[in-house]
């Protein structure tokens, strides 16, 4: 009858325990020395040892002739308890047996001696699935033991444990077993069964067991099936899996962003019968991989899986940063534990890899961190935006300083006089008007030119007309609170992810001219992110809600204007004549005589 190789392979002695050299050690000392307790706790994840050291030490410590603390296997103690013959060693599972009465029964038992060996031993299994109850009597027998008692608890769950039974025994805890350990282990059990087994695949199946050795030699058997060479093909065929290229092929399009690849890749796993469940936790290990190699890139070379190659880490971690492999792996582990319940499998896994293909999908914290991490990068690789250089202007030559001419040089003449305006044509005189008559009155005055005086500044002045100075066209209409104000009342139109963008002013800078509202950003990733229409519609509804206007949204890329600052270049005065520019140069107050 064909017996399963992790029965098979049980150990024999303590020497035979794979990994746990710590426990071994220090049990076959108490056993050579005699000092042994009453009362042992086994503690580790599964498939690491602590079923078969407990096995192990109930033969040695009733073994009549030990092995420096290994039992012989060959005496009649040793023989009896590995065909179970045996009664005096029991082994209760207590996920099953859990029950008070249980206990109860054991108890009663305990009291008498042994018939054919030295100690009464039990070995309780899972022994966090006992009740409270069953706890309590358990502990009785605890506090004050028969010399012939012994008591072996194991349990994967030590936190479950009551603290009173835990003080009243020897805790021993089991590590997970190193890959490296498993894979040595496995290559020389198939050479002893005969099975052709790879390095490749031993490695390949010593890290999908997880640190557990009964795991790895339980997907030995079930890949050495049907003869034929274990390599890495037949693992992953038979075990359904996608493989280190699959994997990391669905990573590449991730980082690439084509969703369409992935989706099709996906369908293809799907269609060969590779499990979601597997693939999740092959992407998983590929991104942890990646986080620890980008964290720690010294160190980390101990802490990594060891299912992937340098040059394809190398190549994957030069596309992602620290933020998105946070993101991509906490949604690929609550992927991975949503599956065991999912109703479609397939569909929820297609959801995630859309959500690691594009992070603006995700709206959990780490997915808003990856695109906040994302942005800045973008920000820190563009080119800082320069203002346009002003028109270079040719300097004025300074003034000729000539010396100036000598009184000997240049004879003295004194300045023309200002020509006087031209008199009036008289009319011709008449023959009374030669010899005038003492009677008659005295002619007129011949008309004189105006003459300008200064009028003392008690008098009001006369304000003469002011010629016309255009004004710019000012750039806000009637209703526009300038961008502060309106970025601020954006705050609750927005989703917080957009309105981080519009927050902060090396970002975006918004200005209206009174006929367009016009978005500044600093390079082309900020345009794409903020030209999308959840964004530009709430701003342009804003904007007609404020100026009564039906507005268009622009994002351009440069430096935005200062606010307030006009929208064209003021048009040239209009020329003005003489008399309006002498009124304009304060000849405002005339005097005519």
């Amino acid at each position: 009858m064909y017996q399963a190789l992790y029965r098979k392979w049980r150990s024999k002695t303590f020497d035979q325990v794979v990994g746990q050299d710590h426990v071994t050690q220090t049990l076959k000392r108490q056993v050579a020395s005699g000092r042994l307790s009453h009362a042992y706790l086994f503690t580790g994840t599964r498939g690491t040892g602590k079923t078969s050291c407990a096995k192990l030490l109930a033969r040695a410590v009733n073994c009549e002739h030990p092995q420096d603390g290994n039992p012989c296997n060959q005496c009649p103690s040793c023989l009896g308890i590995l065909n179970g013959s045996i009664l005096d060693v029991l082994e209760l599972d207590a996920a099953s047996n859990n029950g008070v009465d249980d206990i109860r029964a054991i108890l009663d038992e305990a009291v008498y001696t042994p018939a054919t060996v030295k100690k009464r031993v039990y070995i309780i299994d899972e022994v966090h699935m006992l009740s409270n109850q069953a706890f309590n009597a358990l502990l009785q027998i605890l506090e004050e033991p028969p010399e012939h008692l012994m008591f072996i608890l194991a349990t994967t769950e030590v936190h479950k444990v009551l603290a009173t039974i835990k003080s009243r025994c020897q805790q021993f805890s089991f590590k997970r077993i190193h890959p490296a350990g498993i894979a040595a282990h496995l290559l020389h059990i198939a050479g002893e069964e005969g099975i052709d087994l790879t390095e490749v695949g031993a490695a390949l199946i010593a890290r999908l067991a997880d640190g557990g050795m009964r795991d790895a030699l339980s997907l030995l058997d079930q890949c050495s099936g049907g003869g034929g060479t274990v390599d890495e093909d037949r693992v992953l065929s038979c075990l359904g899996l996608a493989g280190n290229l699959e994997a990391a092929a669905l990573l590449q399009n991730a980082a690439d962003g084509d969703i369409s690849a992935a989706l099709e890749r996906l369908d293809k796993l799907y269609a060969s019968g590779k499990e979601m469940t597997a693939l999740a936790g092959e992407l998983s290990a590929l991104v942890r991989d990646l986080l620890v190699r980008k964290t720690a890139p010294k160190t980390g070379a101990a802490l990594m899986t060891g299912g992937f190659d340098s040059e394809t880490l190398k190549k994957l971690s030069a596309r992602f940063d620290v933020a998105r492999l946070v993101q991509m792996l906490n949604r690929l582990q609550k992927t991975a534990a949503d599956l065991t319940r999912s109703a479609n499998r397939r569909t929820d896994m297609e959801l995630c890899l859309v959500t690691l293909c594009d992070p603006a999908l995700d709206g959990s914290t780490a997915g808003l961190s990856a695109r906040v991490a994302r942005l800045e990068q973008g920000i820190a690789s563009a080119p800082t935006p320069q203002a346009a250089p002003a028109p270079k202007q040719t300097p004025a030559p300074p003034p000729k300083c000539e010396t100036p001419p000598s009184v000997e040089q240049v004879p003295w003449e004194e300045p023309p006089l200002p020509e006087e305006p031209p008199l009036p044509d008289e009319p011709p005189l008449r023959d009374q008007d030669v010899s005038p008559s003492w009677d008659e009155p005295e002619p007129a005055p011949k008309a004189q030119p105006p003459r300008l005086e200064p009028v003392p500044r008690s008098d009001p002045p006369v304000q003469a007309k002011q010629a016309p100075v255009p004004q710019p066209a000012p750039q806000n209409a009637p209703g526009w609170p300038g961008w502060p104000s309106f970025r601020n009342q954006l705050k609750g139109l927005l989703a917080v992810s957009d309105y981080s963008f519009l927050s902060n002013p090396a970002m975006a800078e918004g200005r209206f001219d009174g006929r367009q509202l016009t978005l500044w950003v600093a390079n082309d990733f900020l345009k794409d992110m903020l030209s999308r229409p959840d964004i530009t519609r709430p701003m342009a509804e804003l904007s007609h809600k404020l100026t009564g206007m039906a507005h268009q949204v622009d994002v351009k890329v440069g430096q935005a204007p200062p606010e307030g600052a006009p929208s064209a270049p003021p048009s040239p005065p209009a020329e003005m004549d003489a008399l309006d520019a002498f009124l304009a140069q304060g000849g405002s107050n005339i005097i005519v005589e």
